[in-house]
């Protein structure tokens, strides 16, 4: 019996399956925006919404080192076997959730408010990720339909860098490049984007 074509077609099956991937969410009725949702697969592409049906997922790649430490610390967190919340009686800040996916398995946890000091730091990171993607939606929209606006993003985006608010900044080069070069924005703005993309591109040590 010839069986090169079932192992031909297992292997497919197998490279078919999508990455092991972490998820987090934030429901918060009445905040802006009340729900965003970042999803991060093993090969380091990242996945930001603002609606669960959300028709325009904005995308970007991070960095293997970054990847890695994202899984390390689900990892820890023996990948959101075990509850989270502190059940203490604190302001409601939003019903997080950290979900762990890799083929048919599936855990997850949620919570409002935790003191675990390995799921502060998931938990901080999947918010300035999902800041960095909020700041890159508002510069692509001020470039596209706001010319006057493009300052205040660019602005924006320095003050996050500056917190070490960012996520993945190489993403934000092909865009402050396009600011950059492109006369029809104000010259400060202009400036300003290629001043940013030279400090991305060159970090100070």
């Amino acid at each position: 019996m010839n069986r090169l074509p079932l192992l031909l077609a297992i292997a497919a099956i197998g490279f078919a399956a999508d990455p092991p991937q972490v998820f987090f969410s934030r429901s918060f009725p009445g905040s802006a925006p009340p729900y965003i949702q970042v999803t991060v697969q093993k090969t380091g592409t990242v996945e930001y919404k603002e609606a669960v049906d959300d028709p325009w997922p904005l995308k970007f790649q991070l960095p293997e080192a970054d990847t890695q430490q994202l899984f390390e610390l689900a990892d820890k967190l023996d990948r959101f076997k075990h509850p989270l919340d502190a059940q203490l009686k604190v302001a409601f800040m939003g019903t997080k959730t950290f979900r762990y996916l890799d083929g048919d398995q599936k855990s997850e946890v949620q919570f409002n408010y935790t003191q675990d000091t390995q799921a502060q730091a998931l938990l901080d990171w999947f918010e300035r990720a999902a800041e960095t993607a909020q700041d890159r939606i508002d510069l692509e929209r001020a470039a596209k339909y706001d010319h006057l606006g493009v300052m205040k993003a660019v602005l924006q985006l320095e003050g996050a860098l500056e917190k070490n608010r960012f996520v993945a900044p190489s993403q934000f080069l092909p865009l402050l490049d396009r600011v950059a070069y492109n006369e029809t924005y104000m010259h400060t703005a202009r400036a300003r984007a290629a001043e940013l993309a030279e400090g991305i591109r060159n970090p100070k040590k």
